[in-house]
């Protein structure tokens, strides 16, 4: 552990780096009060980080001011790519190329949107087609990948996912990112970790992507008034010839806020609550029981979900397969009071040895999933069954999936519960 003092500002996506991975390593940091252009222009830190420049770190034995040298700094050795020099390299390898490759773009496009600078629509549309370029490459390494080196979250996916907080909350609508299943899987499962979560907070994807923000901009970059103009000489009464201007984008009107689709449907006489509470608390048999007794079929429906054996031959090891299961569960956080489920994960003798199948009930008669484009980025990489709960098999089916240790004809391996 690298214990020592953080100066940043609040908010820092760069600290953030830093943060996140000391939440991992277990270093312990001490967030000094900071306010910019004041605190990093006394002696006292001039004396120490002579550029003033932020974030900015020291501990008994050292002085840093680089996120990148920071963040290594503060992580242990698996963060660093572990003992494999191959591993190393990749992570290096990943975090020059989100500094030097994605955050420039980022930024051209996210800047002005914040007020930060001016309109371009040249750049912007240069720094978009460069982003596609990133976000396929990335696509296409993650389509086999839980994270970006090895089976564990290193800096090189700390580095990356907290470059693009900012492009997937203000610019990555659904149409701009649909191509990037992968990428988006890979990201929604980063910020969901306990870790990112401490310090990133509920990261939500743009519903519309954001345009120039000319009153923002306005504000931060305020004109100098007319006492302060240099006065012209000549005569006054000529007319005064138009200055032609970069016309910037219309603004967008505000986007409704979004309605959950369950709150379409129907009401219901289950309370999904009494039931999570009931099999919660009590043996299958009496869980099973109450819910016999309780059941809405025309509010609530059963599917059972097999993950595509294409995709199990990547899990060498079971933590693969859990580290599926517990991200997925993540990303469907939004739907967790119209939904509950089981996650299991299966170990054979026979390749592909560890297996997922799920068994989920849902508000409505439809797939949950399929109602909402941040809930159905897993979805599509299992095959989903509806379940008849009045047909027998299908009702021992759902019972000893509920059940999860107690499936006789199932080597469950992993038992996760989504309530």
């Amino acid at each position: 552990m690298s214990n020592g003092i953080l100066y940043a500002y609040p908010g820092s996506l760069r600290a953030a780096k830093i943060q996140i991975a000391a939440e991992y390593s277990g270093s312990k940091l001490t967030n000094a009060e900071f306010e910019f252009g004041k605190t990093n222009a006394t002696p006292e830190f001039l004396q120490k980080f002579p550029l003033g420049k932020v974030p900015a770190f020291h501990s008994d034995e050292v002085c840093l001011s680089e996120t990148d040298a920071i963040a290594s700094y503060v992580a242990n050795e698996q963060l660093k790519g572990g003992k494999s020099a191959v591993d190393q390299a990749l992570v290096t390898q990943y975090v020059a190329f989100s500094n030097n490759e994605v955050t420039p773009s980022a930024c051209t496009w996210t800047f002005p949107c914040l007020g930060f600078k001016g309109y371009n629509k040249a750049d912007t549309a240069a720094a978009q087609e460069h982003l596609k370029k990133c976000f396929s490459l990335l696509n296409d390494t993650l389509l086999t990948k839980t994270f970006l080196v090895g089976e564990r979250v290193s800096l090189a996916d700390i580095t990356l996912c907290c470059d693009l907080v900012c492009l997937y909350k203000l610019v990555l609508d659904p149409k701009f990112r649909a191509p990037y299943g992968n990428l988006n899987r890979w990201f929604m499962t980063c910020v969901n970790q306990p870790q990112f979560k401490k310090v990133l907070g509920e990261v939500k994807m743009a519903e519309s992507m954001a345009q120039f923000d000319n009153k923002k901009f306005a504000e931060l970059h305020p004109k100098p008034g007319k006492k302060d103009a240099p006065k012209k000489e000549g005569n006054k009464d000529a007319p005064k010839k138009e200055q032609k201007k970069e016309a910037a984008p219309p603004a967008e009107a505000p986007t409704p806020k979004a309605v959950c689709p369950f709150k379409k449907l129907a009401p219901t006489t289950l309370v999904l609550d009494e039931w999570k509470k009931m099999y919660k608390n009590n043996e299958i048999e009496v869980s099973m029981e109450w819910l016999d007794k309780n059941i809405d079929l025309a509010g609530y429906s059963f599917w059972h979900g097999a993950y595509d054996l294409k995709y199990c031959e990547d899990f060498k090891y079971d933590f693969q397969a859990s580290n599926l299961g517990g991200g997925l569960q993540g990303r469907i956080e939004g739907m967790r009071k119209n939904a509950m489920g089981v996650i299991l994960v299966l170990k054979y003798e026979e390749a592909p040895q560890f297996r997922i199948e799920t068994m989920w009930m849902f508000r409505g008669q439809e797939l949950g999933f399929e109602l909402d484009e941040n809930w159905n980025i897993d979805a599509p990489s299992f095959k989903h069954t509806k379940m008849d709960y009045n047909n027998v098999e299908d009702k021992l089916r759902i019972t000893r999936f509920l059940a999860g240790d107690a499936i006789p004809e199932l080597p469950v391996h992993d038992y996760m519960c989504y309530v």
